[in-house]
């Protein structure tokens, strides 16, 4: 078994950008595709997915100046906010990962062939959405049993949002064929999102107000040009946190890189991903009939590419960083969330089908719902990570806290338990 968990955690760290290619080409040979097309297919999903890290890690580094100066700030708390990678990583530790990952695979399987869901989740390095909520499951009610079906729930349950969000994912991003199976995203920021604009929708004046990144394009002309807007995005970020001017350029040209940057690559994905989403179709509707499509559930890094999610993940560092200061008794400074806070844009974004002012409303009450949870589950979050022998030695807490659902029920479930016990 422990041979097994290593085979399974070793493919798993390879990364997307390994993993891609091999899942993509074994997928496309099993629905029909010729070798040499399953092949390519894959190694353009790989390539893509390549120079997409890329390009977020350059968006990312081009704002790092702005979050090392709003870090002097977060001395004086007594908790470690750690990021996703060591999260994901205790994860694996636990005693039934190695069982529930193709149990989750299995039974996707089975749901498709049944026609229960359409959606057929290839997200395997974004299994830890499920693992997590399992393995603090296991650590707090110490079994492994308990452990186990919360991960197996939590990846069947993403399936049927993952189909909710499909028609509006690929409308919206041009993501034909495909969905988004990020358990944090599609059952936790877009239903909240999606009832936030809903609200919205209700408010004289507020309904009123469309701050469309496509039609102020329209409108600015050269000006409206996604690396336009880039440039003097990075620029307001870099004055607003005091860089000297080489930095505020600096930061300008890699904000404005990634805009461009960030949907070529998806771009290059979707080379691959369409012929072998056909290709599953196809095969679909030989099997079990021609009203049975399938959706491929995919990382929710493919809806960077929108402008207004690069523009709002730039905006929403200050504005975080602000919050901080709004939450009661806060205990921790989320340095690494200031680097997540892209991956929640694209659901916040979709739901308010690209205005930038209802998608900024949207985001100020997700981060400010993520540090208020993040901080009320510190002794869960400490609790699990000492479970999974991978102890910090102190208070520790994590995005994952304040916006996996799998986690917010399972550590509410907890309250409620040790107050009634």
């Amino acid at each position: 078994m422990e041979i097994l968990l290593k085979f399974f955690q070793g493919f798993v760290n390879l990364g997307a950008v390994v993993l891609l290619p091999v899942v993509i080409a074994i997928l496309g040979i099993f629905f029909g595709m010729k070798i040499g097309r399953a092949i390519k297919a894959g190694l353009l999903v790989g390539i893509g997915f390549q120079g997409l890290v890329l390009a977020v890690n350059l968006l990312i580094t081009s704002v790092t100046p702005a979050m090392e100066y709003y870090e002097k700030l977060g001395s004086g708390y007594d908790t470690l906010e750690i990021g996703f990678a060591a999260l994901g990583a205790a994860s694996w530790t636990v005693p039934f990962a190695v069982l529930v990952i193709p149990a989750i695979i299995f039974v996707n399987l089975i749901l498709v062939r049944l026609k229960i869901t359409k959606v057929l989740n290839v997200d395997i390095w974004n299994f830890m959405h499920f693992l997590v909520p399992g393995a603090l499951a296991y650590s707090l009610s110490g079994s492994a049993v308990i452990g186990f079906i919360t991960a197996l729930a939590c990846g069947v349950i993403v399936l049927f949002f993952g189909q909710w969000v499909a028609k509006p994912w690929q409308e919206f991003f041009g993501l034909e064929g495909t969905t988004c199976t990020c358990l944090c995203f599609v059952a936790w920021a877009y239903p909240i999102s999606y009832g936030l604009n809903k609200i919205i929708d209700k408010i004289p004046g507020l309904n009123k107000v469309d701050l469309d990144m496509t039609k102020i394009g329209d409108k600015l002309g050269v000006f409206g040009d996604p690396a336009m807007i880039g440039v003097f995005v990075g620029a307001f970020l870099g004055i607003i946190t005091k860089q000297s001017p080489g930095e505020i350029l600096t930061m300008a040209m890699g904000v404005a890189a990634a805009m461009v940057l960030i949907p070529r690559m998806v771009s290059i994905m979707m080379e691959g991903l369409s012929p072998m989403g056909q290709a599953a179709n196809d095969y679909m509707h030989r099997k079990i009939g021609e009203d049975a499509d399938i959706y491929i559930g995919m990382d929710i890094a493919l809806g960077l590419g929108d402008p207004a999610c690069i523009t709002c993940t730039a905006i929403m560092i200050p504005v975080t960083i602000l919050l901080v200061f709004l939450v009661p008794g806060m205990r921790f400074f989320p340095l690494s969330l200031l680097a997540e806070i892209c991956y929640m844009t694209p659901m916040v974004v979709l739901s308010s089908k690209g205005n930038l002012f209802r998608s900024l409303l949207g985001m100020t009450v997700m981060m400010y719902l993520t540090l208020f949870l993040a901080n009320m589950f510190i002794p869960e979050a400490t609790q699990m990570m000492s479970a999974t022998n991978v102890d910090f030695g102190k208070l520790v807490t994590a995005s994952h806290f304040g916006w996996n659902p799998g986690n917010l029920i399972v550590s509410f479930i907890h309250r409620i338990m040790m107050m009634i016990g």
